[in-house]
């Protein structure tokens, strides 16, 4: 038994027979077996929430506990055990099971699909309409996806009558349970194919390459992945399609590189320019050319931003910036003529030169 009926519960001391019946209602949808199936301790669990709502569902027995009697399990449910359980679950839940089974099942959903597709850095960045390869299932072109024979109909389940689930007898350590389960004969449709489709063997579907238009939109990044609602696996007998998730790979592109809604471009210039100030080329996402001015006396590492010219921002407006970073080279193979004039210029700056290579 539980040492405090109300902490199992999740409620207060002084929780009303209306909150009590609430928390009933979820805490043993979270612990029925049935949800647990790979739980050796559902049972155990499950037959504490019995055990604490069933004595705090009864004034006359909560006012009991409350002064510290306790409960024996024959006392709260009689001589069937757990038998009785299903009387509870009904008045809380109605009828069915926990789960609100008991309904038709239907055809089961086809499956999910994954498919990936490689875009350019330039595509990624304004969007493009790109073809998507993949194989899966599809609905079969004999029988169109009945499973049935061609001239013949399926037929209603004499398992479940046509509503796709049964009600089984399972007995546990709390006695005889009613759940609902799958009907096993027609796998939840409620319906067999008497004359299966010689193509599919009744399935409905059968294996096929597809070849599906996806609208990649402007600002996808690596890893980005789009649904495409009922594009997915067939599910065949009248069920419906999965959905297929499309997964984006941007290509890396040589000229940047992207962080986010920026692009960075790396680019150099001489030590004169440098000093002297120069325009350079930059090159733009949508293959057009800029002309930056880099300023006399710019130094190593000096960057500057292009604005609106990274890229878009995926389902929001405008674009990033472009930053432009620029590096300073300084030449390792000078002429002689180039050499004498660097060693003029050092002498009329004042800077030593000619030294000797220093380890450190």
């Amino acid at each position: 038994m539980a040492s405090d009926y109300y902490q199992l519960l999740g409620v207060a001391r002084d929780a009303s027979a209306e909150e009590i019946k609430k928390a009933f209602r979820r805490v043993a949808r979270e612990t029925h077996p049935d949800a647990n199936h790979d739980d050796p301790t559902a049972e155990a669990r499950f037959k504490e929430v019995a055990e604490a709502y069933e004595v705090l569902k009864d004034p006359e027995r909560r006012r009991r506990y409350d002064r510290g009697e306790t409960f024996d399990m024959g006392d709260l449910f009689g001589a069937g055990g757990f038998g009785g359980f299903e009387d509870i679950l009904r008045s809380v839940f109605g009828e069915g099971s926990v789960f609100g089974q008991g309904r038709p099942q239907g055809p089961a959903r086809g499956r999910d699909v994954l498919a990936r597709v490689n875009v350019s850095l330039e595509e990624a960045c304004f969007g493009v309409e790109a073809k998507v390869s993949f194989r899966t299932n599809v609905n079969c072109d004999v029988c169109s996806g009945s499973g049935a024979k061609p001239g013949t109909d399926r037929i209603t389940c004499p398992t479940c009558q046509g509503a796709g689930a049964v009600r089984v007898q399972r007995r546990g350590i709390l006695g005889t349970m009613m759940t609902v389960a799958t009907c096993d004969t027609c796998t939840g449709t409620g319906e067999i194919v008497s004359d299966p489709c010689e193509r599919c063997s009744g399935g409905g579907i059968v294996p096929q390459n597809r070849e599906v238009s996806v609208e990649i939109p402007p600002g996808v990044d690596n890893g980005t992945r789009l649904r495409l609602n009922r594009e997915g696996e067939a599910a065949g007998r009248g069920g419906q399609p999965g959905d297929l998730f499309v997964e984006i790979k941007v290509l890396p592109d040589e000229r940047f590189v992207r962080d986010g809604a920026e692009l960075i471009h790396r680019t150099s210039v001489g030590i004169a320019e440098a000093a002297l100030g120069t325009s350079i080329d930059i090159p733009l996402i949508d293959g057009k050319v800029h002309s930056l001015e880099v300023p006399a006396g710019t130094q190593p590492g000096w960057t500057t931003g292009i604005r609106g010219e990274g890229m878009s921002r995926l389902g929001r407006r405008g674009r990033g910036d472009l930053v432009v970073a620029v590096a300073v080279e300084v030449p390792s193979d000078l002429t002689r003529e180039e050499r004498d004039l660097l060693k003029q210029f050092a002498e009329l700056r004042g800077e030593k030169t000619g030294g000797k290579r220093r380890w450190i």
